[in-house]
């Protein structure tokens, strides 16, 4: 029996972590499916070995693990693997498929441009002083910043302004307030800044409440927030894909004979253990900051949702 087992990020904010469970929920009855679960890699229960678990309990013989996450890095590339490691180790009798997260997916752009003329922006209008901030959530892994500045770059190609321009809301640079200052001093009058977050949390409310200060140190420039991904219809086509891909087609993901992974996890231990009272938290893994504090030094462990140091291209062509 077939089952799929979704991994959330996890958010110190509830009201995240309560939009990943809605968003499945909403997403279930569309799914070919008979076991669907729902987990989290930190701040919320069940964790993934949990997660894996209940479907092995209700009865799953094919598990399909889809990360509802953006990029590969870090927690795609280490802790998710680890969990489906010790899973097997429980259940030999079971099949653990590991999905890919988001990516770059052509219906990722679809979402960008929508969201884009829901703030008042239509593509194709004539937006010669008009700046587009994409603003990611940044890692310190640069398979993950790289992507989302391919991301920018491809939104760029399809949408009619002059300038889109991308940032990082911690852990590496431009941070969020230099985006900015680099799409006044390239001449923009119009500012869309357009997040690129599946769902909200911590940051998101953090990015809204700078927003206004924004505009009130720069007056003579327009500002508008656009919405995150949230339960766009386009995102579950994404999902359906790498749920399609996993269950009955082809994953582009090797991590049981990665050789980064394997020496990686020589280093940092088997087991990803989960401190729920830090939003940083890895056990192991030592953060410095929480995105709670200015960011002007990012050499540091941090091991969240795109941020590891571990370079190496984890999707195979």
């Amino acid at each position: 029996m077939d089952a799929v087992l979704f991994v959330g990020h996890g958010s110190k904010d509830p009201e995240g972590n309560e939009e990943v469970r809605q968003f499945v929920a909403s997403l279930a009855p569309e799914l070919d499916v008979p076991i669907i679960e729902t987990c989290f890699l930190e701040f919320a229960r069940p964790d993934m070995l949990q997660g894996l678990n209940t479907c092995v309990a209700r009865g799953a013989t094919r598990v399909a693990v889809i990360p509802i996450i953006l990029f590969s890095a870090g927690h795609a590339k280490i802790h998710i693997p680890a969990a489906i490691d010790e899973a097997k180790e429980l259940h030999p009798h079971v099949q653990f498929i590991y999905g890919r997260p988001i990516g770059i997916h052509e219906e990722v752009i679809n979402i960008l441009s929508t969201r884009m003329a829901e703030a008042g922006f239509a593509s194709g209008e004539d937006h010669d002083d008009l700046a587009v901030l994409v603003i990611g959530r940044g890692s310190s892994d640069p398979d993950a910043n790289s992507d989302i500045y391919k991301m920018s770059r491809l939104f760029w190609e399809r949408y009619k302004a002059r300038w889109v321009e991308t940032a990082f809301m911690g852990v590496t640079y431009p941070l969020y307030d230099e985006g900015v200052e680099r799409c006044l001093k390239l001449g923009a009058k119009r500012i869309v800044l357009l997040p690129y977050f599946l769902f909200t949390g911590v940051l998101i409310k953090r990015m809204s409440e700078q927003l206004e200060k924004f505009r009130q140190q720069y007056p003579e420039a327009q500002f508008e927030l656009a919405e995150y991904f949230g339960f766009h219809p386009l995102l579950k086509k994404v999902i359906k894909d790498r749920i399609e891909e996993a269950l009955h087609g082809e994953v582009k993901l090797n991590c049981d004979t990665c050789q980064y992974r394997l020496a990686a996890m020589e280093h940092i231990g088997h087991h990803h253990h989960h401190h729920h009272d830090d939003e940083h938290g890895h056990g192991h893994h030592h953060h410095h900051h929480d995105h709670e504090h200015d960011h002007h030094a990012h050499d540091h462990d941090h091991n969240h949702d795109h941020e590891h140091e571990h370079n190496h291209n984890h999707v195979t062509k």
